[in-house]
């Protein structure tokens, strides 16, 4: 492994922060992403993500390369490029699919399609966001069928390894599947948190389809993108409905895995800080003042992070915590 961080891409000049809207996009930047609120323009960069803030003025969350960045659209797929990195987005109706497998494997195979005939070939990161994820009963779960339609259509990219990845259910009962990604011209390595199975090697009880994703991605020998990481340990939720002992069990398979990173790869911190940006997904509002509390005392008031209300991919979860982290 060691090798294989050796012979990684140079340092990325990769970066994710928080800030009000810009005027204007700069020849630098991949995406700009606009929390539930209207983009200000056509720019294939601009995304709207269906879930909003809580209790705080939506912020856009900015991701930057070295650029120039070229923009355009492909088919469903929009995206922007620039000789190291691409970002992308599809969105495709449910309704024209048959439902969240359906229209899983459709965009994911479309995703596989776009990064195999192009220039940015490793899929690197991967965020999902669709409506009421947590919505029926055992192996009909929505999430559990996008499981299954992910698996499907991602086959050619999982054969390299698997990305990080996030999947969040919307509020806003919209019947769209929006995926977006992050890929590169050159791989990353795929971490494990050494607290929890592997999602994609989780037992029956969770689907017929294990979860398609690896926990983190070193980038660049610097840079660590962080999955959805929750109150999971082995593969069973601890502390179920507990806010508090969640966030404290979250923070804690975090650290491990920023301790992990940093073993393999010393430009990676060992502990959050200024190059730190992380989303907080909240199942329930009215406990982000217990979520803030918690968030100030554990983590150094450089870091920058969103909160974000919407449903986590397993109904006993209260809250899940995702990110990018390097040092400044």
């Amino acid at each position: 492994m060691a090798e294989s961080v050796a012979r990684m891409a140079a340092p990325t000049a990769l970066s994710m922060r928080y800030q009000a809207a810009p005027a204007a996009l700069g020849a630098d930047v991949l995406a700009a992403l606009a929390f539930d609120r209207t983009v200000p323009t056509d720019d294939a960069r601009w995304i709207r993500v269906g879930y909003g803030p809580v209790g705080e003025v939506a912020p856009v969350e900015v991701w930057r390369s070295h650029g120039p960045v070229t923009r355009g659209r492909t088919g469903a797929i929009r995206h922007a490029q620039d000789d190291v990195l691409q970002f992308g987005c599809i969105e495709l109706d449910e309704r024209e699919h048959g439902g969240p497998e359906g229209v899983a494997a459709a965009a994911y195979a479309a995703i596989a399609q776009f990064v195999q005939d192009g220039t940015h070939p490793h899929v690197l990161r991967m965020w999902n966001a669709f409506s009421a994820i947590n919505l029926g009963e055992g192996d009909e779960e929505r999430y559990k069928r996008f499981c299954n339609g992910r698996a499907q259509g991602l086959a050619p990219v999982l054969a390299r390894y698997f990305p990080a990845a996030t999947a969040i259910g919307r509020r806003d009962d919209d019947p769209v599947l929006q995926v977006t990604w992050l890929s590169a011209r050159d791989a990353g390595i795929p971490l494990e948190n050494p607290r929890q199975v592997s999602a994609y090697r989780y037992p029956r009880q969770y689907g017929p389809t294990s979860p398609s994703f690896a926990r983190a991605m070193l980038v660049g020998g610097d840079t660590l993108l962080i999955s959805g990481t929750s109150s999971v340990v082995g593969h069973e939720t601890h502390h179920a409905g507990d806010v508090h002992a969640q966030l404290l069990e979250t923070l804690t398979n975090l650290d491990t895995v920023l301790q992990r990173a940093h073993a393999l790869a010393p430009g990676v911190p060992r502990r959050f800080g200024a190059g730190s940006a992380l989303r907080v997904y909240l199942r329930d509002p009215a406990s982000q003042d217990t979520v803030r509390a918690l968030l100030a005392t554990h983590l150094p008031p450089e870091v920058s992070y969103v909160v974000l209300e919407g449903d986590i991919c397993r109904a006993d979860l209260t809250i899940e915590i995702d990110g990018v982290h390097r040092a400044v």
